[in-house]
């Protein structure tokens, strides 16, 4: 295909809209309960390069006294436009919409009500604060139950330093810690208030000099807040895709008086408050070590003062069953009983729906994933539940994102669902869920017995009568998940003839923590081998190629017709990664310089030994390769050469496969330097190779531009090599 086709390819798999929000609103009338579901969305629109935000309504009509049976769904609303909005939050009791809004270089809090805008404050005009922060780390905006006051975090003002204007020109280049990637601008938050009927907006005091506040929200009788600390000293490391940062659970009164309310050398996060105001949950896991884990799900009984875990650590699941926590809590999780919590976790191969019970502890799986033969879709996503009606974003490999409503059912009833928007296409592909246990030679000898997954989605009907090539999808983190969930590189890839197998390797979540742990020290073998390893192994990769029924997976029937299949091509094989994926896919074409035709890797890890003192994350070089961490570690010639030892470029000479490196300029986790310096070698010696460098872009590569241009290059580059 030309360059135009696959950017119209790219243009269609990237332009279906995500719902990434939601809000119930409930009204009770003498014979129906009328409920208002309205959804926020996000949509990439090429021409703009941006991202375009909107939100829709629905009204489902039910019955008073059978209020979990929907009568009716009426027309869904038209498409508003939602233009520069930050944070949005409804009032519990009236319905009034708080919303922060960027205007120009300003930003406004504005307040709505069913009369229109009923009062604005310029928050940038009067200079009580810094810019308020809207990311998921810290960001936060919380109504009073006596619906006065608005609680929010913002940067904290660097005019009201001490020392007049000497002191400001004595101290404008002192360097300014920040918390990594994509957290440039956030340094010193504070929690503020603000009086809605006299317009005054408070700082308040009586934080921990050492903590930097976030995830703020009321406690009951708006006397005092809740939030989360996260500990910044010795120094800041980087919060994104980090959830292993010292942290702890904190209340803070008017007065001034702080409170910790969680243990200590803990992490924790996601604080949520039940209807009745008797309970706070939040998830809690291990400092340092792995940059993501599985977590614990606390309860924090607020009369008693005592915590529980309502969900513990799950260090090897058995299989069909929980895996563990591993994501984020919704802003809105508890039944309106306040007795159970929904929430979504990956799960293998799959992104899940489960509800726990507080008394029994029991956990449930609410999309049926684990136990339905025929699965419509591989990824189940929270997006709110209020008053026991649950709005989801469910999606599959070949189904773009889809919303669907449903109520949380009491234990001896059956869960139904209703789908309200459907998706504007299904696309013509096949996809499957492996499970693959490694062969025992490579079996982790502290960690026995782990398996681990992928999922395969190919073409339905081949574009030609020729086998199908064969690109190989890894992910990043490393401690991350592909679950079966619909992904616009895939589908684009699949779209153009390829089939894409994406590689949860030991060591992704949804597979317990001693997954996780098993990769500790041993990347850069155990994860590549689990994509695959030396000739007559079973491996990730070589088993779809492999046509001897006798391997341990011949009892697995989709494995076994994998083996025999014979429309994948062999002799063109590809490798695709970002981050820590990035790396795997530069260690495999050169440990394996014979099997692989092409590479496209985007800001991959080359030498762990140079990115040692580079990396926002530094604690994760030190805990990868198996050392212990502490802010006092200072490299040794042991650390360093076990870093280099592990790395690509140590078998940069032996590639053969051609390389395309997309690199963000302003990547503050992995260095540009990093493919720059796999791309002097492979120039070195006249190795094919190709780089894009992204001067405004970070680690994730998350611009609308970037990610078209990667992908419009990248399968250039395969179309090319292979």
């Amino acid at each position: 295909m030309e360059t135009g086709q696959i950017a119209g390819v790219y243009a269609e798999v990237s332009g279906f809209p995500t719902p990434v929000s939601a809000h119930v609103k409930v009204e009770e009338l003498p014979e129906y309960r009328v409920y208002s579901v309205t959804a926020d969305w996000s949509q990439s629109d090429l021409v703009r390069g941006s991202r375009l935000h909107y939100s829709q309504q629905w009204t489902l009509i039910a019955d008073t006294n059978n209020h979990k049976t929907v009568r009716t769904v009426l027309p869904p609303g038209p498409c508003t436009p939602v233009s520069g909005e930050l944070l949005r939050a409804f009032s519990p009791i009236r319905g009034l919409k708080a919303i922060v809004r960027e205007a120009g270089n300003q930003q406004l809090l504005e307040i709505w009500d069913c009369h229109g805008l009923r009062k604005c404050l310029n928050l940038t005009a009067l200079n009580i604060h810094g810019r308020v922060y809207d990311d998921v780390q810290f960001g936060s905006l919380s109504w009073s139950e006596c619906e006065g006051k608005l609680l929010y975090v913002a940067e904290k003002s660097r005019n009201s330093s001490a020392g007049g204007e000497s002191a400001c020109r004595e101290d404008r280049n002192v360097y300014c810690e920040d918390w990594g990637e994509a957290l440039t601008s956030k340094s010193v938050p504070v929690v503020c208030v603000v009086d809605l009927h006299s317009g005054a907006v408070d700082v308040l005091q009586g934080v921990p000099e050492d903590v930097s506040p976030g995830q703020a929200l009321w406690a009951p009788g708006y006397q005092s807040v809740f939030f989360v600390g996260w500990y910044h000293e010795p120094f800041r490391l980087g919060l994104k895709f980090c959830s292993n940062r010292s942290s702890s659970l904190f209340e803070l009164d008017m007065e001034g008086r702080c409170e910790r309310l969680s243990g200590e050398n803990l992490s924790v996060s996601c604080p949520r408050l039940s209807p009745d105001g008797s309970t706070l949950v939040f998830l809690q896991g291990r400092v340092f070590g792995p940059h993501h884990q599985c977590l614990s799900l606390q309860q924090l009984d607020l009369k008693s003062r005592k915590t529980s875990a309502l969900i513990d650590v799950l260090n090897r699941p058995q299989a069909g069953e929980f895996a563990g926590v591993y994501e984020t809590l919704s802003p809105c999780c508890w039944s309106a009983d306040s007795q159970r919590v929904v929430f979504s976790s990956a799960c293998r191969n799959w992104k899940d729906l489960f509800v726990v019970d507080r008394k029994s502890k029991k956990v449930l799986s609410l999309s049926d994933n684990l136990s339905a033969a025929s699965r419509d879709c591989g990824s189940w996503k929270l997006l709110t539940i209020q008053r026991d009606l649950m709005v989801v974003c469910c999606s599959s490999p070949n189904t773009p994102p889809t919303l669907r409503v449903g109520f949380l059912p009491e234990k001896s009833e059956a869960m139904t669902w209703q789908t309200l928007q459907q998706p504007a296409m299904t696309f013509d592909f096949s996809w499957t869920s492996l499970d693959i246990k490694p062969p025992p030679e490579e079996d982790n000898m502290q960690y026995p017995g782990l398996d681990f997954g992928s999922v395969l989605v190919k073409p339905s009907r081949p574009l030609c009568d020729s086998r199908i090539p064969l690109v190989v999808f890894i992910h990043g983190g490393p401690h991350s998940q592909f679950p079966a969930e619909w992904n616009s590189t895939t589908a684009g890839l699949v779209k153009l003839g390829c089939a894409v197998l994406m590689v949860n390797y030991r060591g992704s979540t949804g597979f317990g923590q001693d997954s996780i742990l098993s990769l500790i020290g041993n990347i850069g073998s155990q994860d590549v081998k689990d994509v695959q390893v030396p000739t007559n192994s079973e491996t990730t990769v070589r088993h779809l190629f492999c046509n001897d029924k006798s391997f341990v997976f011949s009892k697995r029937a989709v494995l076994a017709a994998l083996w025999s299949d014979e429309t994948l091509d062999p002799k063109r094989v590809a490798v695709i990664g970002g981050s820590h994926g990035g790396f795997l896919c530069c260690h495999l074409v050169g440990q394996y310089p014979d099997f692989y035709k092409a590479c496209a890797a985007r800001n991959p890890v080359i030498n762990a030994a140079t990115l040692l003192g580079t990396s926002d994350i530094v604690d994760w070089r030190y805990t990868s390769a198996g050392f212990q961490f502490s802010y006092d570690s200072v490299p040794t010639a042991e650390v360093l050469a076990a870093l280099l030892q592990k790395s690509p470029i140590t078998h940069a000479v032996q590639i053969k496969a051609a390389v395309l490196l997309m690199l963000g300029g302003k990547d503050r986790r992995v260095s540009p330097h990093q493919g720059l310096e796999l791309y002097k070698v492979l120039k070195s010696r006249a190795s094919p190779v190709r780089l894009l460098w992204f001067p405004e872009d970070g680690h994730s590569l998350s611009r609308v531009d970037t990610q078209a241009d990667c992908f419009v290059n990248t399968a250039l580059w395969l179309q090319q090599h292979l």
